[in-house]
């Protein structure tokens, strides 16, 4: 797998990836701290244009996407550019709306919903638990958040033992809140 420069595909903005009577497979990758898109086929020895959907569908080439990478903090590997499975797409999109609602006091319903979501997915980072049982004590639901990061610490504790005991700490306190 290859990506083409700009140059040989027809255009800064995307012209020329997709001409009339043609039929573009693309697909997705998730990069770390960005999805892009990639039009031509994921098999092995094929080419293929690589596109940031988020900026108007620009074309990148492969040190843009370097770039993208780095900015994340992370190095660049070819094995980066493996097709994103429909499950880590979506576990992605629930993962936007969170951060999104996050900024947002006002949506925290909202940050739950798509929090919730996630954990009915087949594998989710544990961690989304801490994260509900949060939300929850945030929109008054002492004794329900408080219950969940009780259950989370019984995970933490078989390797992070500090870790759980702060979790229970946040638990007591916010069973304190009741009072």
């Amino acid at each position: 797998m290859e990506p083409l420069p700009p140059a040989e595909h027809g255009g800064e903005q995307g012209r020329g990836l997709l001409r009339p009577g043609r039929r573009a497979l693309g697909h997705g990758i998730a990069l770390p701290g960005h999805f892009i898109v990639a039009v031509g086929g994921p098999t092995g020895g094929e080419q293929f244009v690589l596109a940031d959907p988020f900026h108007g569908g620009r074309l990148l080439d492969p040190a843009d996407v370097e770039h993208l990478v780095a900015a994340s903090g992370h190095e660049f590997t070819p094995s980066l550019l493996t097709p994103a499975q429909p499950l880590d797409i979506v576990l992605r999109i629930l993962g936007n709306i969170r951060a999104w609602a996050a900024d947002r006091p006002e949506h925290a319903r909202t940050q739950l919903w798509a929090t919730e979501l996630a954990l009915l997915l087949p594998r989710h980072p544990a961690q989304l638990r801490l994260e509900r049982a949060e939300l929850l004590v945030r929109m008054g639901d002492f004794l329900g958040g408080s219950a969940e990061m009780d259950s989370y610490a019984q995970i933490l504790d078989a390797f992070d033992p500090d870790g759980a005991a702060k979790v229970r700490q946040e638990a007591r306190a916010a069973r304190h809140r009741l009072n």
